[in-house]
């Protein structure tokens, strides 16, 4: 597979996706489904398996700022772990609707980086926006992994 801008495109809708599907479980089914979700997104978006991902959630501080493993991604994502105890669960938080608006891609051969905001809305219409960087690296030839997950609120002066 040859990385390309529609590739990239792709990993980002997975995410979005992703994190509707999650409120979405969520919702319907309760905290137990969305884990299982989440678990499951985290396997095949996150590169976790292949090394530690270098992830900096939007609402994370301290200690905790950075995960570094996938238990702390899904702490994250759904909240619910004691070792995190103040993560309120980012991925459950009613979305359903993502959206990314690029501002810059940088590919090489097994490399993809993209840097932008990502919007979110939620089940009242209300939206949030993020910044955010993702590091993709190429794996077995055919699957984009986040390495790298950045995501900030933007600065208010």
């Amino acid at each position: 597979m040859l990385l390309t801008k529609d590739n990239l495109a792709d990993a980002l809708t997975a995410w979005g996706d992703g994190m509707v599907s999650i409120s979405s479980a969520y919702e319907q089914n309760g905290f137990e489904d969305a884990q299982k979700l989440a678990k499951k997104l985290i396997g095949d978006l996150y590169g976790y398996g292949i090394g530690p991902v270098l992830f900096k959630p939007t609402l994370s501080s301290g200690a905790q700022t950075f995960r570094t493993t996938a238990d702390g991604a899904l702490s994250y994502f759904v909240g619910g772990n004691a070792d995190y105890p103040l993560d309120g669960g980012f991925a459950i938080k009613c979305w359903k609707q993502v959206f990314s608006d690029t501002k810059a891609v940088f590919l090489e051969e097994k490399i993809a980086l993209w840097m932008g905001w990502v919007t979110l809305v939620d089940k009242y219409g209300r939206a949030t926006k993020v910044e955010k960087s993702f590091g993709y690296k190429l794996c077995e030839g055919k699957f984009l992994k986040i390495v790298l997950h950045h995501s900030s609120i933007p600065y208010q002066p």
